[in-house]
């Protein structure tokens, strides 16, 4: 359900919740503000285009959402995705992959596949969260010692680079960056400040002491990108040709990957902190729409932000009120104070985004990974870190995937058993029905999902089953399941049977696994008699065959000594 419509019927809407909710939406709305403009002019846009993002998507998230808390917006997270699309494609692309990324995110809101993320494994998700912070703190590097601009399309050619200008340092800028790190980081800690944001504290103070001082070699908002336009934003339609849309279709789906999977880690988060239940569906078709109306408006790529969201429930939000009003107050800014940011160093902004990069990035998290986890979930994190950093976010996360499920096939196929069972085991299970096995009938267990991995051990098994064995039992009672591959190779195991004028007997096969062998022929092949229910059904069978054979060898006996 939509999360405004969920909400009012569960009375949040009423007066009682107003205040806490307007006071929750101020204060992440000052929150935002500082975070909005550093994530725009680190993604390579103008810093007001990050308020409207903010201002856009988080109306368009707080009423079609499906979370009651979630706060939307532009985030860490897309700097590195975006920052490409505007140096290779132009603001005007990345305006139109946000719209199609919106529309992909829509899609897939309709389509029910809110569950996606459960698909990523957590390596893969804290392997590429913590490349995305090394690469925004190192992209801040110019801005935070006023170094020089680079070049390059790679990070070790601008890391390179970053490293050998250090000699260039502007020392006022580097002072003001430092300054500004030290009050985003211990404001929290002064007491009776713990509810003030540190980032807004940088914001003003050293806006400030700019002002006031004029330092000619510290860059600023106005310095480098003008005056923020008082007001609103317009509606504006980016120029979309089909040319366009075709080249647009691969960053477009990196937006609308990125954003569900950090829309729905944020909605986790605060079901988690608010003991509530998010619907990942509705929450995708908010996110969709949030990222095709913000291009619309100026803005860029959204998603659900989880520090604001955090900060929301923190500070009382329980209802999509404070989302709103985040976003009004972030109007209010707009409207009224927005010449005021000529004078917001560049370098507070980059100290606010190392913060960022930090709480990304995760060390403590990733440390404790690497130490504490499985071989093979160290090896995947430290895959899609090297090359969400080295590579591509999309190359990342695709091969940090693909290596997760490999090993989780390994690991499917490995605990896969396909063993005989004796004469004595079977007596022991079955003894009350005192189960007699024919010295010439092989019983093997099969154990584990019968797939395309486990095919292997299957054929190996049948492989040794000894001359002398006349009937193979297969028991496929702990098989879950069976795919197309693992029925080919029963199919062959049939065939291979008959040549070697061996019978082979299926038991305890569940309705499933029945209807597929059905489908392809194989129960006809291995005959109406072939599959039971049970192992006992299977030796009584097999004992009255037995019967029958000797009754009619004494009669053949007795009619060939009559003759």
């Amino acid at each position: 359900m939509i999360a405004l419509l969920e909400a009012k019927r569960a009375g949040l809407l009423a007066r009682k919740h107003w205040v806490s909710n307007c006071i929750a939406g101020i204060i992440v709305g000052v929150v935002a503000l500082p975070l909005a403009m550093a994530f725009a002019i680190a993604s390579g846009v103008k810093p007001e285009q990050g308020i409207y993002t903010a201002i856009v998507a988080g109306l368009a998230v707080s009423i079609l959402g499906g979370s009651r808390v979630q706060i939307a917006g532009p985030t860490g997270a897309f700097i590195v995705i975006l920052s490409a699309i505007v140096a290779q494609h132009g603001v005007d692309g990345l305006q139109i992959a946000t719209l199609m990324a919106g529309v992909i995110l829509l899609l897939l809101g309709a389509a029910r596949l809110g569950a996606i993320i459960k698909f990523i494994p957590a390596p893969v998700i804290v392997g590429f969260t913590a490349g995305i912070g090394v690469i925004i703190w190192v992209g801040q590097w110019k801005d935070f010692f006023g170094l020089p601009a680079v070049t390059g399309q790679h990070f070790h050619e601008k890391f390179w680079q970053l490293i050998t200008s250090f000699p260039q340092m502007d020392l006022m800028t580097t002072f003001v960056a430092v300054l500004s790190l030290l009050i985003v980081i211990y404001t929290p800690r002064i007491p009776r400040m713990q509810r003030i944001p540190g980032p807004l504290v940088a914001l003003v103070v050293l806006t400030l002491v700019q002002s006031i001082f004029q330092f000619s070699s510290v860059a600023t908002i106005g310095s480098a990108f003008g005056e923020i336009p008082r007001g609103l934003p317009s509606f504006q339609l980016p120029e979309i040709s089909l040319n366009r849309l075709v080249e647009l279709i691969g960053p477009a789906f990196a937006i609308a990957m990125l954003g569900a999977i950090e829309s729905l880690l944020s909605a986790v988060v605060a079901d988690s902190m608010s003991n509530t239940r998010h619907n990942s569906n509705q929450e995708l078709i908010g996110q969709g729409v949030a990222n095709i109306l913000a291009p619309l408006f100026g803005g860029i790529a959204a998603t659900g932000a989880i520090a604001r969201t955090a900060t929301n429930v923190r500070n009382g939000g329980n209802s999509p009120i404070a989302g709103i009003v985040h976003a009004i107050v972030l109007m209010l800014v707009l409207i009224v104070l927005a010449p005021l940011a000529v004078h917001i160093p560049l370098a507070t902004l980059a100290a606010i985004l190392f913060m960022v990069a930090w709480n990304m990035s995760q060390p403590r998290l990733v440390w404790h990974t690497i130490r504490s986890a499985p071989k093979a979930d160290v090896l995947i994190l430290l895959v899609t870190l090297g090359l969400t950093v080295f590579a591509d976010l999309v190359v990342a996360v695709n091969i940090g995937v693909v290596l997760a499920m490999l090993h989780f096939l390994k690991r499917m196929a490995d605990s896969v058993r396909v063993e005989p069972q004796s004469a004595r085991a079977l007596k022991r299970e079955f003894a009350a029905d005192a189960i007699q096995v024919p010295a010439h009938v092989a019983v093997f267990s099969v154990e584990g999902p019968f797939f395309f991995a486990a095919v292997d051990p299957f054929e190996r098994a049948l492989e040794q089953v000894d001359s002398n064995v006349h009937t193979v039992v297969l028991r496929l009672h702990h098989v879950p399941f069976a795919d197309g591959t693992a029925l080919s190779a029963l199919d062959k195991a049939v065939d291979s049977c008959k040549r070697k004028q061996i019978r082979l007997l299926l038991s305890e096969v569940n309705p499933a696994i029945r209807r597929k062998l059905n489908r392809m022929g194989i129960t006809k092949k291995l005959g109406a008699s072939a599959i039971h229910d049970s192992i006992p059904s299977v030796m009584t069978m097999l004992d009255h065959e037995a019967q029958l054979a000797d009754a009619n060898g004494i009669a053949t006996e007795t009619a060939t000594a009559q003759s």
